[in-house]
């Protein structure tokens, strides 16, 4: 399967983890004047992506590859779920053989990294990196990653709701509908646990704002309303998918007539087959868009070589030319991070499948909405953990 769980399980640190200011094992860092403008040898680049973010951005490093066969030889990719990565790192850093060179992440392992020291800061080096000219609402989400990492994809994200036209006629047009509805039909709303899962997610770190509460940036004193909201729907779910996809496929198996989508995971899943065609999206009054972004970061202890090969890689992925890649098969819809980039300019395949499957309503909704930031670091781990104390307990699939 393509599709694959945006911004991957955002349980972000396991027991024990976290919080130390002297983690990041033995990692010694390096200096820009200890880093060359180009490797004194081509390189061997071991990239691992724990957000899907290849399906992105795997055509902009291969071209690069390709064309600058001077700073990199060959590139090596793995993936992993969110949650393994900080132990993997961890431990080649303590070892002091950090072998994975770049990795891809949503939100989730970047807050882990950022907490636990893992990453490189890469500010130290922003003029190798040049101006990436972010959107407005893309530069917001640059800032969450407090200088330790460059954001190479973004999307507008959510919450919305997907359903089935055959047995919704009325899809619900505020949270009070969708609690009644899921009252009237018991095991028929769905949404994936929010640690793993980028629509659960925006579901989520949404509602704060759709149900007007004091503070949608404070979950632990701000979310009253969702929070109470959350433990009244949870009576009528019949349990939480520990994966998106999961979602995806008891919409179309018809285990569920409602779920928790995003513009991305509504688009890539009917495209590909996953989901019908036919299928149709909704908002809920008062919707503010929760948005989300994918990121390069270099665990510390790579070595200078290496580390040159990632800043000129990262320039390159954040040109208009291969930004237009980032609108894939809508995946991550629209994708592009940085200003200037039409789907008139993406590859002939990504235009003909939004034009096939995307929604001229998204270009309405995209700008109509207001638009949030996901939570810091911290204050996503305290959401995800009450989420898993107060609502989702016993409910998770494994």
């Amino acid at each position: 399967m393509r599709v694959k769980t945006l911004c991957l399980a955002a349980v972000l640190v396991l027991a024990g983890a976290c919080g130390s200011p002297n983690a990041g094992g033995g990692a010694k860092d390096l200096t820009p004047a200890n880093v060359p403008d180009s490797p004194k040898n081509p390189v061997t680049l071991n990239i691992i992506d724990v957000a899907g973010n290849l399906q992105l951005t795997k055509g902009m490093i291969d071209e690069f590859v390709k064309s600058h066969p001077k700073v990199i030889k060959k590139v090596t990719y793995t993936n992993a779920t969110a949650p393994e990565l900080p132990g993997k790192i961890k431990a080649q850093q303590s070892a002091g053989q950090v072998q994975i060179g770049l990795v891809l992440t949503g939100t989730d392992a970047l807050s882990a990294g950022i907490d636990q020291n893992l990453w490189v800061k890469t500010d130290d080096y922003a003029s190798r990196l040049g101006n990436p000219n972010y959107q407005a609402p893309a530069q917001k989400m640059q800032e969450l990653a407090e200088g330790h990492g460059v954001e190479v994809v973004y999307y507008p994200s959510g919450p919305l709701i997907e359903y089935n036209p055959k047995t919704v006629s009325k899809p619900p047009a505020t949270a009070e509908e969708l609690l009644a509805w899921a009252k009237a039909h018991p095991k028929k709303f769905q949404y994936a646990r929010p640690a793993n899962s980028g629509p659960g997610r925006t579901f989520l770190m949404g509602l704060p704002y759709i149900l007007g509460d004091s503070n949608p940036k404070d979950p632990k004193a701000g979310w009253s309303k969702t929070w109470s909201y959350l433990q009244e729907l949870t009576k009528y779910v019949d349990y939480y998918p520990s994966k998106t996809s999961e979602t995806m496929s008891n919409l179309a198996n018809g285990s569920a007539d409602i779920i928790a989508t995003t513009t991305g995971w509504d688009i890539n899943p009917r495209a590909l087959g996953q989901v019908p065609a036919g299928d149709k999206v909704a908002y809920l009054k008062g919707m503010h868009w929760v948005t989300d972004a994918q990121y390069a970061v270099v665990p510390r202890g790579v070595s200078a070589d290496v580390l040159s090969a990632d800043l000129q890689l990262i320039k390159w992925m954040l040109t208009p030319q291969q930004q237009a890649k980032a609108y894939d098969d809508g995946y991550f819809y629209p994708g592009p991070a940085v200003n200037g980039v039409t789907v008139q300019m993406a590859p002939q395949k990504s235009q003909q499948v939004i034009q096939q499957f995307g929604r001229p309503e998204y270009d309405q909704w995209i700008p109509k909405f207001p638009t949030e930031t996901s939570l810091p670091a911290k204050e996503q781990v305290a959401a995800f953990d009450q989420w898993d104390r107060t609502v989702g307990s016993g409910k998770v699939k494994k």
